[in-house]
């Protein structure tokens, strides 16, 4: 919701403020359509020859985020940590062989049916399950730093391909001041065949083609830059949820007692987001 009021509030401010100077909005307005034809068409084109379907479908997803905000909620955070907690739980009291039905086929297991929205989500339930599963099938047997290693590995492929739409739309904001010169050249182009016109007609035929400048620095730093850097934002919070599975899992792999390795999966996440850690000792407690 705040990016499209902060868009809201640049237009109304930087046309406002236009207006209230004594310029004209209406040579502006004219010339928009047709300058936002040249700019929004070359950038399409050029967004669509730089990237493949798939990373255009993240891309759309991308967009789609921003607006929506983070994909997990607080409550997601205390999920992923409790789920965790009951798979090494069982993990340690009842065997790999216990574990191996839940792991190996997450989508109809009943301990995984208690956290719906995980298991909605395909990587995450991924990374839980696929680790534990390499737990299972070696008995317990791999060394920590293994499997951590693995995590890591898993983790950032994920986040890279996180962050592909924002890569793209931050290329698209770089490209957006010199597509509006490419507007503003066509414009004076165009100027220079009717040269013989009077100065008043000129004059209004090179406002127009500098609205293009305008509109491609306008697009660049206030619309399309800010909003790369909302979707880093989202995608830095969302991904702690990955770190903190990891967190948990590697810590009591190593020993750790019990409390700590739920403080080492916490305290990690961002403020707004992070439970108390007394809440998710008495969830652990109850469950």
């Amino acid at each position: 919701m705040l990016p499209a009021v902060g868009i809201v509030v640049l237009i109304v401010l930087v046309f406002g403020g236009f207006a209230l100077t004594g310029g004209a909005l209406g040579p502006v307005l004219k010339a928009m359509p047709l300058e936002m034809m040249i700019i929004g068409g070359a950038a399409i084109g050029a967004t669509i020859a730089g990237n493949s379907k798939h990373e255009m479908k993240a891309l759309g997803g991308g967009v789609k985020r921003i607006f929506k905000g983070p994909t997990f909620t607080r409550q997601d955070h205390v999920d992923a940590i409790a789920l965790t907690g009951k798979l090494i739980k069982m993990f340690k009291t009842e065997g790999p062989v216990v574990l191996e039905s839940h792991v190996m086929d997450p989508q109809n297991s009943t301990l995984f049916a208690e956290f719906p929205r995980i298991l909605t989500n395909h990587s995450l339930t991924n990374l839980i399950a696929d680790t534990f599963t390499l737990l299972v099938v070696s008995s317990g047997s791999l060394e920590t730093h293994a499997v951590e290693e693995v995590m890591d590995n898993t983790i950032k492929t994920y986040l890279h391909d996180l962050d592909e739409p924002a890569h793209a739309l931050q290329n698209l904001a770089d490209s957006l001041p010199a597509l509006g010169i490419v507007a503003a050249v066509l414009g004076i182009v165009k100027t220079m065949g009717s040269i013989d016109q009077p100065p008043s007609v000129l004059g209004g035929m090179i406002g127009s083609a500098l609205v293009g400048t305008f509109l491609g620095v306008l697009l660049a730093y206030g619309v399309v830059g800010p909003l790369a850097g909302r979707l880093k934002q989202i995608n830095a919070q969302d991904q702690q949820i990955y770190h903190s599975v990891k967190q948990m899992l590697i810590a009591s792999l190593n020993g750790y007692p019990h409390a700590l390795a739920v403080e080492s999966a916490r305290s990690g996440l961002p403020e707004a987001v992070r439970p108390e850690l007394i809440e998710l000792l008495d969830l652990l407690k109850a469950k």
